[in-house]
């Protein structure tokens, strides 16, 4: 068995932030935090009204300014540009909403100075039980996507019954610079279908009332250039013989195999 090529960092001592001690900790405080420590992408996180600010090594190095220290967790005197550069952003964030922001202009500590970054900024809601008590945000350098957005975004309607599952598709899709929308069943994305323009149909097969197959071949009377992306836990082995194209992925996948087919879809539709 190999053995991991790195050595997980040492426990933070919460006791000594604002946060205090992790068993007081709301789950999805305990979740959150526990991803973001453990990513190597940039990751920042305001918590509460207090506006406690907690983030990991990658955003420490990220934005290098002196005094950065992973994992935080203190009351900023001075808010960082992540939060600071739009309130409108936050409060839909706040209301609930997970956005995107491409190429924003933030500074960042380079060269002994001060230096202006063009980054990406994903913004995802985290609740309790009470609503939305905090704001995670996620930091890439924009020249990571240029080349990914080169090409126009794809809009796509997906339906997964799964809300964990929906959701963090829904994210992941976003994140690739998609427009989506979803719905949980065949019969909510049937009238979607009749009223929007999607160019992706991202449907898993097995689905509550009508099944994602029956429900492509509805869609494609509606709109013929559909193209239809399933998800299933048997692979092609349901949608291997049908009357129609179609890509498929055998769940779990990963990131890699759904950009892949998104990528083989944009193909196909810029050749049509």
């Amino acid at each position: 068995m190999n053995s991991p090529s790195a050595v997980p960092p040492p426990a933070a001592d919460w006791s000594q932030t604002a946060l205090g001690d992790p068993a007081g900790w709301p789950p999805s405080l305990r979740l959150t935090t526990d991803i973001m420590l453990n990513s190597p992408q940039a990751m920042l996180l305001m918590w509460g009204p207090e506006q406690i600010m907690i983030y990991n090594q990658a955003y420490a190095e990220l934005i290098a300014l002196p005094g950065l220290r992973a994992p935080g967790g203190k009351v900023p005197s001075v808010q960082p540009a992540a939060w600071s550069w739009s309130s409108a952003a936050l409060a839909e964030v706040r209301a609930g909403r997970s956005l995107a922001y491409h190429g924003c202009s933030l500074p960042v500590w380079r060269n002994q100075r001060v230096e202006p970054m063009a980054l990406d900024l994903y913004y995802t809601p985290i609740r309790t039980e009470h609503g939305v008590h905090g704001i995670l945000c996620t930091l890439v350098p924009a020249l990571a996507a240029a080349v990914a957005e080169q090409n126009a975004p794809l809009r796509l309607l997906v339906v997964e019954d799964n809300a964990d599952a929906r959701y963090l598709v829904c994210e992941t899709l976003r994140a690739l610079g998609h427009e989506v929308q979803a719905v949980a069943s065949g019969e909510e994305a049937l009238p979607l279908l009749s009223i929007q323009q999607f160019d992706v149909l991202f449907t898993d097969v097995s689905l509550p009332g009508m099944s994602g197959v029956d429900l492509a071949r509805h869609a494609l009377q509606r709109a013929p250039q559909l193209a239809l992306l399933f998800a299933s836990g048997y692979g092609d082995e349901l949608t291997r013989h049908l009357e129609f194209p179609a890509l498929s992925l055998q769940k779990p996948y990963d990131i890699d195999q759904l950009q892949s087919a998104l990528e083989r879809i944009a193909t196909q539709l810029r050749t049509r």
